[in-house]
């Protein structure tokens, strides 16, 4: 038998702990708390912690999954934000529909960790 799981927070790398702790700021995550190795983000009611820890191959094959209620809301927001131009490396995908039925935008931070913000309309 198991416990009643009560949280589940994804520990993300970071090259520049400082640098990604900022692009997550100006994309609009809610900084929860940080200290000089870890800081907690919110979004919505979900969380994820950024560490100050880095192995280039482990974060550039480090995905996350987010669905969104419009995922063309999320890219206006990405692309208001600035973080495309501002941030080196950080690389976006306006949405489009997928093989697996899913309309899919994809952000890249500026460790290499490639989120897939995600919603189900259908084109």
């Amino acid at each position: 038998m198991h416990s009643t799981v009560t949280d589940l927070r994804p520990f993300l790398p970071s090259k520049d702990y400082e640098k990604s702790t900022k692009f997550y700021v100006d994309l609009g995550f809610k900084l929860n708390w940080s200290n000089s190795d870890v800081c907690e983000f919110q979004v919505g009611n979900f969380r994820f912690l950024l560490q100050k820890f880095y192995v280039k191959a482990w974060a550039e094959n480090f995905m996350m999954s987010l669905m969104v209620e419009d995922a063309d809301v999320w890219w206006t927001a990405i692309q208001s934000s600035g973080v495309l131009e501002k941030y080196e490396g950080v690389s976006g995908q306006p949405p489009k529909v997928q093989p697996w039925d899913l309309r899919v935008l994809y952000l890249t931070d500026p460790s290499g960790v490639l989120w897939h913000i995600s919603d189900v309309k259908t084109a």
